[in-house]
C-alpha cells in the first residue's frame, strides 16, 4: 500500500510532495517540501519511520533555509524517550508522534494513529520541529472528528483552530491559510 499527496503552500510560494507506505515492521512517510522562507528559498526532505500502531519510532530532515543547513535525526524509544541527533530531549515523554511545522503530511500519523470515529475528539501532544531551529518541543493538539472527512483541529500553542478537510487517502486535502492538496 502507497499513498501519495502533493500540496501547495498558500501562506508564501511553495509546494510539498509526499507519500506513505507499509514497510516490513511498520510504515514509512517520506517527502520534500519546497518553499520560501525569510531566510530566503528552503528545500527540506524528511522521512519518518512508525510502527504497526502508527506511534513514531525515527526521523530525519535533511536540507537547508537559506545558507544554512538543516540535518537532524529523531528519535523515540519503545519506552518513551526521544532523541534529537542522540541527545536526550525531556518534556516530550507524553509524546507518541512527531509533527513537523513545514508540511502538513505528519498530520497523517496523528489522524490514523487516533483513529477517531465521528464525534469522537483527543487531545495529545506531539514532539514539533520546525526549520531553520529544528528544536524538538510538545506541542498540544486537539483533534474532533465531524464528519468522515472533516476534522476541527486546534493548538493553542500555536495558536491555530481550522476545519481540517481530508482527502480518500487520509492526507490533509485542505489546511486554511497553510496548506492545499494540489488534485
Amino acid at each position: 500500500m502507497t499513498k501519495s499527496a502533493l500540496w501547495r503552500r498558500l501562506d508564501t510560494p511553495g509546494h510539498d510532495a509526499a507519500r506513505v507506505s507499509r514497510t516490513a515492521d511498520g510504515w514509512r512517510l517520506e517527502g520534500t517540501a519546497v518553499f520560501g522562507h525569510e531566510l530566503g528559498p528552503a528545500r527540506i526532505q524528511y522521512w519518518v519511520d512508525c510502527a504497526p500502531d502508527w506511534t513514531t519510532r525515527r526521523a530525519r530532515v535533511t536540507g537547508w533555509v537559506g545558507d544554512r543547513r538543516c540535518d537532524v535525526d529523531v528519535s523515540r524509544s519503545e519506552a518513551g524517550e526521544w532523541q534529537r541527533n542522540g541527545e536526550a530531549v525531556g518534556g516530550l515523554e507524553q509524546c507518541l508522534d512527531v509533527d513537523f511545522g513545514f508540511t502538513p503530511a505528519t498530520n497523517y500519523l496523528q489522524l490514523h494513529r487516533a483513529g477517531l470515529k465521528v464525534g469522537d475528539a483527543a487531545e495529545f501532544p506531539v514532539a514539533w520541529m520546525d526549520v531553520p531551529d529544528s528544536t524538538l518541543v510538545a506541542l498540544p493538539q486537539r483533534y474532533e472528528k465531524r464528519t468522515p472527512y472533516t476534522f476541527w483541529y486546534e493548538s493553542p500553542q500555536g495558536p491555530y483552530e481550522a476545519m481540517l478537510e481530508i482527502a480518500e487517502s487520509g492526507f490533509v486535502r485542505s489546511y486554511p491559510s497553510l496548506w492545499a492538496m494540489e488534485e
